[in-house]
């Protein structure tokens, strides 16, 4: 992996880990745990580090590393996981060597033993310890404790000394060979313990600063004489979250020193310093120093520890110059010696790895690390080195890749961002202006240049989108900006996201409301139906035309700065992901008009729009072919990027883990790159090296690579795609951790997952953090979190996808969840008489069971009653005012006045609410009359029922909607929406029914209530159509999403959402529906796209029925009949004895075999299709001129040629048919060289066998011999006859021959093998990058090979049949035609051309080369750099298989740029004087026909020979045509 990547950014290293982190013995390697698995850092250059590769294996978070330190096995390391699994790793080869699962729980710390080799000691959660001895596959487990492990490590001086800290800051020793023992336990610190360190030099000399409380003979552990102990002992010094270091002597089992961390200044620190961050403490003891600690401080910054020391200051801090200290808590330390130096290296929750020098405390390197997907790349324009890299851990890295000083030179933006940054664009002009959307919808512009902008926060725009931010691009203003008053910037800022509207933003004023374009290309274009959901945004370069993708899979090309519609691409039919359009800056200017598009479906398509742009039509296009179409990729294409330095070559980058280089124009894939471990977001061309491709994915990596040192050419296909597959199905599993709340996963996630990730679970949202174990480390991290925190420890994604619960949509009656309600239902009396219809009856419950109890005591209190009640009655009649005073007799209220009624009822009340039946309250309520505070009790209590409201009205009318209103909020709580929308329309709020059920889902439900009740014109009804179409159109019910449709009388999106399937049947019924609704231009590209389906499946009656409705698509059927004839035409000619998959199922027309092929077509045409008028002739005729297929490639599928040539032909048959002669010629020629740049060679000998059985004489003798443009066609046309004819001749020898046999073992000769023509030069001034040297190369290979059987013939002549010869004869005269010397002299100008241009391209790259290699090398990287100038990438080279002489020669004649630019101007000078009509038809190769006539050797005429000798001696100069024809010309 490491050959494959030249430069990385890593992912960073896990927090919140005792050590997760380790450098090997030999210094060679620093190793740390990133989420999974294992980063492996090259440390051994002292200028910088480089990536080595991955340890890959563990399914879950990596929480401890250890390499090995005996310096046999220095690559040896081990690694424990919150799997539980320990496996043991061999670091130069990035493999696994042996793991074992011992522990129960997560592995929470890990020791490789320092004294015996293969001893590794690990600890989990649980407090188990396992000791694993590799070489025997021994183990052993402890359990001292039952406390959490938070460290341990092996003593350096006794190989059974283990120390172990706990999580309640207990630290003991235990001796591994005496299982039961604890050494000691030492007890002082009282919480976590974060690191323990042994002191590398045995012994226990008092240090000075001892705090001895002890004397010297209370030793715990015995007596000891002073002497022994500095003997025996060692120290261990220890790191806490108490915020001490202590330092403990293990002969006394004490601590002998306690360092209290000082309150250091924190600077340049990304935080508040007021606010106290979470404290990790960790120590290193660097070796051979005693007297000497490094530790942790607050907030990043390292200390160093001198122990010697007396007085309070014992403390020094590392790197003193600014920016050189950690921004956050650092985690591990560890040290290695190097050469003379001792480096310390860092890693810290600022996710920077720091290498120390410790004599001079200097940081001697920074290495950024990345902690989540990398979603967005974008090279500045303005300082090309300048990489923007956007990250789902809340920040933007800027990094300056052509830094001389410092390779890894990256400056961090974090300020206001709090969100994944999703995508980025740089301003065109203004250097430092980057501009970012996030994935919570902001959009915002950072000034990453101005030297205060360090800690600046960005602008941010006040306009936010709903979802994702998915691109950002900068491009001219638009209405309203374009046209308003004063002065207006001169670029705009646009932002397409996941809801899928653009937004155009000021960026002077971003403060100011964002205008949604939807809103002017409605205007301009006048467009009643729904516009579809934008997914991409991109301007080309001049800034004239803006390309929309769209969701349906549809580009859509507008003109600026009006955004008047041109055209709509329909190609993909899947969410479009990206889209580019070719630099402007080539030799070809007509390659600015490529556009190349990526989707959800694998394959990438590229247009060419130069016709489009010049067409004046007022209505827009649709295009349905494209210009060229690459595939291979396996899964869907996230970003693509055309080379700067290149004219049509193209990266994409893939979900299939890969990025691919093509060379568009070839179609042919070049490079494929598969060092990532995850699925690619985005890939950018380095601006600066041509042979370098930045990509950055969804394993938290960015990778710098070469193309030249790439092995794989195409991207995997079967096997290798499953294996990617597998390789990222090893992602972290993610527990179910007891103290988090469930995941819900929420419509806003869902979106993002969609587009931006793919079908991205909770499960990868989990993955976006640094694996923070469950200690409560995560909880403190998070309730620390600032508003403007440097980066998410912890759950930051988890919260927010948490936080959104079913309820948290806006539904009109759920305003704050009540008390959860009860879930059994209110136990009312008649559900028991069903349930006890068999037992006894019950007595009903007592409606006053207090008062009844009480009326049942004995007699004597029965007595005190009555008098009690007498008396209250007595004082009741001398003062009527005072109401009796029954004390506690409240059950003697039923006597006496109102009022004690009422607290009887009350005290009743309250006793029936106690014992659970609020049913007999209410009942008791209802009859004090209170009933309006029993409506408001239910209501608070969420207890209301069907009764109580029934009742309700008795209250008034108000009482009664509000406590309806009241019940429909409590319904919904118990997610009985439908019935809550039933009693909203009882009190008439039809609107807010109808509106609860939307928000809800209940569209069906919805749509009767609103149908049934509300105007048929009310909007509503229309926005509950579309809304339920969108969500069904989501999950592919398109069907009933096109009935939605056609509900909202939306025809037009009806039938896009039909057709969205892509399957004929689909298609088909778009295309009725289309015709229904009056879309006739929409029915007609449907029912064409379902015609090539079924062409593609070899079903030309479905087709022809497809295509017979539409009037507009005559032409077409006439193509595809022909296209039906020719193909069986074909298979009858040549058999073949492979059984095809699908049958073709052809027309049972009735054909005349006899006559001519085009008779044959034109009888069947006025037969079954009516051609017989010459108004439907020249009808089909304007149909078809004016569509333009692209010219074919060797990659075109064959079927594409076929029809494309149909197509061709088809207008040759209506020219025939007219007796337009000159036209039929031209379209005749036009099939034959579509075959011949399509490599086909036998298709093209088949095409002039059918339709010139007779060559071109009596065609020649119809054609108005004044039309020089006919005539030059004439004149190609017989060429290519006779170029078939010639190869035929000569790999077709006279029969009888003992050359037959001698061919037949020569395999280079079959024509299948399509030798030398498929680049042949013949496509003339059209593409001079087709050089011929290619072609005569392989040529001469195979002429070559023929040498060893032209000796037989004279003996072969002589036993010739004469007949034969005499065909053999006169079919060479034939190829006289093709020894034409004004075009052999063309071909050699063009050959001129092409050379100089190729020798310019070198020379190009050789400097960029030698640049790139000169920078390396100051960059101090040599390992990089060492790749040799020869080494030139094949793809970069076309003529790269140049013969060997040739590139002796060039090395000879080292030629000046002057001369050069002079020898181009004159050859072009020269090309200019050719006629035309020569230049504008395509011809074979005059030289490659003069070889082939040389080598068929005594058979060929004298005076063709002659002919033929003397253009090569003419015209021959290039160096592959005198190797070839050497032995004729000497």
């Amino acid at each position: 992996m490491a050959a494959a990547a030249g430069r990385v950014l890593p992912a960073s290293p896990n927090w919140y880990c005792s050590r997760c982190s380790d450098t090997s013995a030999d210094g060679r390697f620093f190793g740390f745990a990133a989420r999974h698995r294992i980063c492996l850092l090259d440390v051994s250059s002292p200028a910088a580090p480089a990536f080595y590769g991955e340890l890959l294996g563990h399914t879950d978070r990596v929480a401890a590393f250890a390499f090995c330190r005996h310096p046999a096995h220095g690559g040896l390391c081990a690694s424990g996981s919150d799997d539980g699994n320990v496996q043991l790793w061999d670091a130069d080869s990035l493999g696994p060597l042996a793991e074992h699962d011992l522990h129960q729980n997560a592995v929470s710390a890990l020791h490789w033993s320092p004294l015996v080799k293969d001893l590794v000691v690990s600890g989990d959660e649980k407090g188990i310890i396992v000791c694993y001895w590799h070489s025997r596959s021994d183990s052993q487990q402890f359990f001292p404790e039952p406390r959490t492990i938070f460290c341990l490590t092996c003593s350096p001086h006794n190989e059974n000394l283990v120390a172990v800290g706990y999580k309640d800051g207990m630290v003991i020793v235990i001796d591994i060979s005496r299982k039961k023992e604890i050494l000691h336990r030492l007890r002082g610190h009282d919480d976590e313990i974060h690191c323990l360190a042994w002191c590398p030099v045995p012994g226990e000399e008092r240090l000075p600063a001892w705090q001895d409380e002890l004397q010297a003979g209370e030793v715990p552990n015995g007596e000891l004489s002073q002497d022994a102990t500095t003997k025996k002992g060692c120290y261990l010094a220890s790191g806490s979250k108490d915020q001490t270091i202590r330092i403990w002597s293990c002969t006394r089992g004490r601590s002998v020193m306690t360092l209290k961390l000082p309150p250091t200044k924190r600077r340049g620190g990304a935080i508040d310093p007021a606010v106290k961050e979470r404290i990790w403490l960790t120590v290193h003891w660097p070796c051979g120093r005693s007297t000497e600690i490094v530790s942790s401080s607050f907030g990043g910054e390292l200390l160093l520890w001198d122990l010697t020391q007396s007085g309070k200051r014992k403390w020094t801090l590392l790197g003193c110059s600014e920016g050189q200290n950690h921004s956050r808590i650092v985690f591990n330390l560890c040290s290695v010696k190097h050469q003379d130096k001792e480096l310390l290296f860092s890693i810290s929750m600022d996710r920077d790895v720091k290498c120390w020098d410790l004599s001079t405390l200097d940081c001697s390197w920074t290495m950024p690390s990345l902690g989540g997907f990398v979603y967005s790349l974008a090279f500045s324009p303005v300082d090309p080195g300048c990489l923007a890299i956007g990250v789902g851990d809340s920040m933007i890295r800027v990094w300056n890749t052509l830094s001389m000083s410092n390779i890894y030179d990256v400056k961090t933006f974090w300020q206001s961002i709090k969100s994944k940054v999703t995508a980025l664009s740089w301003h065109p002009t203004k250097e430092g202006c980057l501009a970012f959307g996030t994935d919570d919808g902001k959009v915002g512009i950072f000034d990453t240049f101005s030297s205060s902008a360090k800690n600046k926060p960005p602008q941010i725009s006040s306009t936010y989108h709903k979802k994702t931010v998915y691109t950002l691009a900068w491009g001219p203003p638009t209405p309203p900006l374009s046209s308003g008053e004063g002065e207006q910037p001169s670029v705009t800022l646009y932002s397409c996201a996941g809801e899928g509207i653009v937004f155009q933003h000021n960026p002077w004023k971003l403060s100011g409301e964002a205008n949604d374009i939807n809103k002017v290309i409605r205007d301009t274009n006048s467009i009643k139906h729904k516009l579809p959901a934008r997914t991409e945004i991109s301007w080309k370069p001049d800034g004239k035309l803006l390309a929309l993708g769209n969701e349906d899979g549809s580009i859509e090309v507008f003109q600026a700065p009006s955004l008047k519609l041109l055209c709509t691409i329909q190609q993909h039919h899947k969410l479009i992901n990206a889209i580019r359009w070719h630099h402007e800056h080539g030799s070809q200017p007509e390659l600015s008009y490529l556009i190349a598009s990526g989707s959800v479906n694998a394959t990438i398509y590229v247009h060419n729009l130069k016709s489009i742009v010049e067409n004046t039509s007022e209505s827009p296009l649709t295009i349905t072919e494209p210009f060229r179409t690459l595939s291979g990729h396996t899964a869907k294409i996230t970003s693509l990027s055309w080379s700067p330095h290149h004219e049509g070559r193209l990266v994409s980058a893939c979900y299939d883990g890969t990025a691919q280089v093509w060379d568009v124009m070839k179609e042919e894939p070049l490079c494929n790159y598969r060092g990532h471990q995850g699925r690619l977001l985005c890939v950018q061309w380095s601006p600066v090296d041509s042979d370098s491709v930045y990509t950055g994915a969804d394993d938290f990596y960015v990778h710098k690579w070469y193309i030249s040192k790439q092995e794989h050419t195409r991207p995997p296909q079967g096997k290798k795609s499953i294996e990617l597959e597998k390789k990222r199905s090893i992602q972290p599993k993610v527990k179910a951790k007891k103290k988090k709340k469930p995941i819900g996963k929420s419509p806003a996630k869902q979106d993002l997952s969609d587009v931006v990730n793919g079908d991205e679970s909770v499960k990868d949202v989990l993955l976006e953090e640094n694996g923070v174990s469950d200690h409560e480390g995560e909880k403190e991290a998070r309730e620390m979190e600032l508003p403007d925190k440097v980066s998410t420890p912890a759950s930051k994604d988890i919260s927010s996808s948490a936080s959104e619960s079913p309820f948290s949509l806006s539904k009109p009656f759920v305003t704050q969840k009540a008390p959860p309600v009860k879930k059994d239902p209110p136990k009312e009396k008649p559900n028991f008489s069903v349930f006890d219809a068999s037992l006894k009856k019950k007595k009903p419950r007592s409606i006053l069971p207090f008062t009844t109890s009480m009326d049942h005591r004995s007699k004597d209190e029965l007595h005190q009653d009555c008098l009690r009640l007498a008396t209250c009655l007595k004082t009741k009649d001398h003062n009527e005012e005072v109401s009796p005073d029954l004390g506690d007799h409240i059950h003697l209220g039923l006597f006496a006045d109102r009022a004690s009624l009422h607290n009887m009822i009350d005290v009743e009340g309250k006793y029936h609410l106690e014992s659970g039946h609020p049913e007999l309250y209410q009942q008791l309520m209802l009859w004090k009359g209170d009933m309006k505070g029993v409506l408001q009790a239910a209501a608070e209590r969420g207890e209301l029922t069907d009764q109580l409201v029934a009742i309700s009205p008795m209250v008034g009318y108000q009482a009664w909607v509000w406590t309806v209103e009241a019940f429909a909020k409590q319904l919904c709580f118990q997610e009985q929406y439908v019935k809550a929308a039933s009693h909203l329309l009882s009190i008439h709020k039809v609107y807010e029914a109808v509106e609860l059920l939307k928000v809800n889902h209940f569209y069906r439900e919805a749509i009767v209530i609103a149908k049934a009740r509300l105007r048929p014109e009310d909007p509503i009804l229309k926005d509950l159509y579309t809304s339920w179409a969108a969500l069904l159109e989501k999950d592919g019910h398109y069907s009933m999403a096109a009935k939605c449709y056609l509900g909202a009388s939306s025809p037009y999106d009806a039938v896009k959402v039909l057709a969205k399937k892509g399957d004929v049947t689909s298609l088909k019924a778009a295309a009725e529906l289309a015709l229904i609704s009056g879309e006739e231009e929409l029915s007609a590209s449907l029912s064409f796209r379902c015609a090539q389906e079924l062409l593609l499946s070899r079903n030309w009656v479905g087709a022809q029925e497809v295509l017979q409705q539409q009037k507009t698509l005559f032409g077409q059927r006439l193509v595809f009949c022909l296209n039906e004839l020719l193909c069986k035409c074909l298979s009858e000619r040549n058999p073949c004895n492979r059984k095809s998959p699908v049958p073709p199922c052809y027309h049972s027309w009735e054909l005349n075999s006899d006559a001519s092929f085009f008779d044959m077509v034109i009888e069947v045409w006025q037969k079954e299709l009516g051609t017989n008028t010459t108004e439907k002739a020249t009808c089909a005729q304007e149909q078809l001129r004016s569509i333009e297929h692209p010219p074919s490639t060797s990659n075109t599928h064959p079927k594409q040629v076929l029809f494309h040539i149909s197509h061709d032909l088809t207008l040759a048959a209506l020219s025939y048919q007219a007796a337009a002669w000159d036209e039929a010629v031209k379209s005749i020629l036009g099939a034959v060289t579509r075959s011949y740049d399509a490599g086909n060679f036998t298709l093209m000998q088949e095409l002039c066998s059918i339709f010139l059985p007779e060559g071109c004489e009596n065609l020649r003798d119809k054609l108005d011999s004044t039309n020089s443009q006919s005539m030059a066609a004439c004149r190609s046309l017989e060429g290519f006859a006779a170029y078939g004819l010639l190869y035929d001749l000569w790999w077709n020898p006279p029969k009888d021959s003992t050359v037959l046999q001698k061919t037949g073992l020569d395999p280079v000769l079959c024509p299948s093998e399509q030798p030398a023509l498929e680049q042949s030069s013949v496509s003339g001034p059209s593409s001079p990058e087709d050089t011929p040297d290619q072609t005569a190369t392989k040529m001469d290979e195979n002429l070559n090979s023929t040498t060893e059987f032209q000796r037989c013939e004279p003996e072969s002549d002589s036993r010739t049949s004469s007949v034969d010869l005499v065909a053999r004869q006169s079919n060479l005269n034939g190829c006289k035609v093709l020894l034409s010397e004004p075009t052999a002299a063309l071909q050699n100008t063009q050959r001129d051309i092409a050379e100089v241009q190729q020798i310019l391209a070198d020379m190009i790259h050789q400097h960029q080369q030698q640049r790139n290699n000169l920078q390396e090398n100051t960059n101090g990287s040599i390992q990089e750099g060492n790749v040799p100038q020869s080494s030139e990438n094949e793809s970069d080279k076309p003529s790269s298989d140049k013969s060997q002489i040739n590139r002796k020669d060039e090395v000879k004649e080292t030629i000046t740029l002057p001369e050069l630019t002079k020898q181009l101007l004159e050859a072009k000078q020269k090309l200019a004087e050719f006629p035309d009509s020569l230049k504008f038809y395509p011809f074979p190769d005059v030289l490659e026909c003069c070889l082939v006539l040389l080598h068929i050797g005594s058979q060929c005429p004298p005076e063709l020979r002659e002919q033929a000798l003397d253009l090569l001696r003419k015209h021959g100069s290039a160096n592959v045509y005198k190797k070839a024809g050497g032995k004729f010309l000497t």
